[in-house]
């Protein structure tokens, strides 16, 4: 059986598709795998401001494309760029297993209190406002090595980047930049952090079957099930992540929140993510 895998040609984009190109092939005996190297909208227009356009989507939709002409069996997707509902046709299949999901916060050496933070995040910027009230915001673009070179150079005094994709990348440190975990309690990661959604032709999901892994399903379902309740996209401050039995939970409108996660709630994604909102005073 052979998958054609569409991805983005970034370097971290093709990390991850040679990493679910693998585990294909681990999985189901004579498989075989071929990349679709896309340029997405969002890789395209390096010019344009995410916050302003709606991030949502410039990074998925040409991967789609592919899928729905059959020209790719496969759309390798960074789960957190992955907006809350699918095109008519598309399912999501699953994720790889889970990597680490935190937030990192990338400090230029000798800087400790940045006075200006390059993100276009209205998640992090709320979050990591509270860590550092009197920073400014700037945008600064790029693939995670670009972003690290430009704190090194001064184009701003800081930076956040996801964990996960520094560690698949083999990133440990960086010249001139000072790399600083952030917590839960600083920065909540933003929906389906740190996983690879592989999504499918509505009917294929079975042939991945082998593939994806049911623990990272249970989270981020749940996950994504808050984000499709808010329709969420990248122009609001949200965020949700499940651990094993605990949802830690931002929005604008209420800051962080953890709250406890019972079995049963995993078991009903939509209908757990309809009551907490509730309870939050979300309405309608």
């Amino acid at each position: 059986m052979k998958f054609i895998l569409a991805t983005r040609k970034s370097p971290l984009a093709l990390t991850q598709t040679e990493m679910v190109a693998a585990r294909i092939k681990a999985a189901i005996p004579g498989a075989e795998c071929e990349l679709l190297k896309v340029v997405t909208t969002g890789d395209q227009r390096v010019e344009w401001s995410l916050a302003k356009q709606g991030g949502k989507g410039l990074f998925t939709a040409e991967l789609e494309q592919a899928l729905l002409r059959g020209e790719a069996d496969v759309a390798v997707h960074s789960c957190k760029d992955l907006p809350g509902d699918n095109p008519p046709g598309l399912v999501v299949a699953g994720f790889l297993p889970r990597e680490v999901t935190h937030d990192v916060l990338v400090l230029r050496e000798g800087v400790s209190v940045p006075a200006t933070i390059g993100t276009s995040s209205p998640r992090r910027q709320q979050q990591i406002a509270k860590l550092f009230p009197q920073a400014t915001f700037t945008e600064i673009r790029g693939n995670v090595d670009t972003r690290l070179k430009k704190i090194a150079a001064g184009d701003a005094d800081a930076t956040i980047l996801a964990a996960a994709g520094m560690k698949r990348l083999g990133i440990t440190g960086w010249p001139g930049v000072v790399l600083r975990p952030l917590s839960f309690a600083e920065s909540v990661p933003a929906v389906g952090q740190g996983a690879i959604a592989l999504q499918c032709r509505a009917g294929d999901e079975g042939k991945l079957a082998a593939v994806v892994d049911a623990p990272t399903a249970r989270a981020v379902v749940l996950e994504r099930a808050f984000q499709a309740s808010l329709g969420a996209g990248c122009q609001i401050a949200f965020a949700a992540h499940a651990t094993r039995d605990t949802l830690h939970f931002f929005h604008e409108k209420t800051g962080i929140r953890t709250l406890p996660l019972r079995d049963a709630d995993f078991a009903a994604p939509s209908a757990t993510a309809g009551r907490i909102l509730q309870e939050l005073g979300f309405h309608g």
